[in-house]
């Protein structure tokens, strides 16, 4: 089924007779050769690539609940490259430009909208950070821009410039970043994986990993058991639950992150704004919503809800950035859960395990990333070499002293 204009005028005058289930929803097979562990935005990248790109075939995504219910349909929609260190940024970037033809990649409207990232700067010091952070981004081919308070206030004149305790002084704009509609992503990556032949086995809880002598050799499943010569596992904030059925012990904690939605308003937010004095970071929706987020919560847990210490901190944030938010009234809130390495950077990598790899340790990071991590784990399943923009990405870099802080704050997740 190829969606395009012509094809929604003649459902249109047709009564919507001719549309078809976007995947299909088949039984789980004895054996497949590839078995990808969760069923979100990363999962179902990683076998689409894995199928259309690289070739392979007998494929399955195993999915405990329906797919999209984890982390690619509890976020705020960002997609950016504006990283600085040099295990990140090419990433990134690889990432971002996947976000520029995905649409086109597998005909389904993601609603990519590159309406530009603004990060704000309320210091001297920040700036000088913010012009370091710019230049690492050109050099890796990225576009940046360094704004003045003026460069701002025509983009944004709504802003609290002239707050006693965060004066707004400019900031790092992105204008190739923005927003993707989540669902959109996940329903075009799942679309795109089934018409390349892949099973979707959505309510098929794994339950425990099959090894032998050091190999992998399939999973148990609520469905039964699933044999597999490779096994790739992609579960967000359950990543530490999954490989501890393998003996393992991941370095990652699993923390809620909170996201808000406020009532439908006229356009108001020109992209996306994030706060420089405190981890607020806010855009509107097309339904018109003003979608929002923070930071985790602190205490580990595997619930899909927060508390109300971090939805005051968020809301402190936002006043402090723009007082006419609190004019608006909000929606819904809603949890994800976040699997956050010591680093604040990802986990791509083979595992002690022969035939087992680990997709894992996103922080905030996943959803923009999701297009550059299914690529490059289909390259690492299907090659056994990590892609060149993930090389840095190991799962022995914390023993190995190579650590990626970003930030710059520490080995300890909530810093990042």
């Amino acid at each position: 089924m190829h969606f395009s204009g012509l094809r929604i005028i003649r459902e249109a005058l047709t009564g919507h007779k001719g549309w078809k289930p976007l995947w299909r929803n088949p039984e789980p097979q004895p054996a497949y050769d590839y078995i990808i562990v969760g069923g979100g935005g990363h999962g179902l990248a990683t076998a689409y690539y894995l199928a259309k790109t690289f070739g392979r075939a007998r494929i399955a995504v195993l999915e405990k609940s329906w797919l999209g219910s984890g982390n690619v349909g509890r976020n705020t929609t960002i997609i950016r490259s504006n990283y600085l260190l040099p295990g990140n940024e090419p990433f990134y970037e690889f990432s971002m430009k996947l976000w520029e033809g995905l649409e086109q990649e597998f005909n389904f409207n993601a609603m990519v909208s590159q309406r530009g990232i603004l990060n704000l700067c309320h210091t001297d010091a920040q700036r000088d950070a913010f012009r370091r952070r710019g230049n690492a981004m050109l050099l890796a081919g990225a576009d940046a821009e360094l704004l003045d308070r003026e460069g701002v206030r025509a983009m944004a004149p709504f802003l609290n410039f002239d707050n006693a305790r965060f004066p707004i002084k400019g900031g790092l704009l992105q204008r190739r970043a923005g927003t993707a509609r989540h669902d959109g992503v996940a329903w075009g990556y799942a679309r795109g994986a089934d018409m390349q032949g892949v099973d979707l086995i959505q309510n098929c809880e794994v339950t425990g990993l099959r090894i032998k002598a050091g190999r992998v050799s399939g999973v148990e499943t609520t469905r039964g058991p699933i044999a597999a010569g490779k096994v790739g596992v992609a579960v967000a904030g359950s990543s530490s639950r999954v490989m501890a059925m393998a003996g393992m012990r991941l370095p990652i904690e699993s923390h809620v992150l909170q996201a808000f939605v406020t009532e439908g308003l006229k356009p108001t937010i020109p992209g996306v704004i994030t706060f420089g004095a405190g981890h607020f970071y806010v855009s509107q929706s097309d339904k018109g919503g003003l979608v929002f987020g923070g930071d985790i919560d602190g205490y580990n847990s595997y619930a899909q809800r927060g508390n109300l210490p971090v939805i005051e901190d968020v809301i402190e944030g936002g006043m402090a950035l723009m007082p006419m938010i609190g004019r608006a009234r909000l929606l819904r809130v809603w949890g994800g859960i976040m699997d956050m390495s010591m680093d604040g950077s990802p986990i791509i990598d083979r595992t002690p395990v022969e035939g087992l790899y680990l997709n894992a340790g996103w922080c905030y990071g996943g959803f923009k990333a999701t297009p550059a991590s299914g690529y490059a784990f289909a390259h690492l399943l299907a090659t056994g070499r990590p892609h060149e923009t993930a090389a840095a990405y190991r799962l022995d870099r914390f023993a190995r002293g190579h650590v990626i802080d970003e930030k710059g704050v520490g080995a300890q997740p909530n810093l990042h």
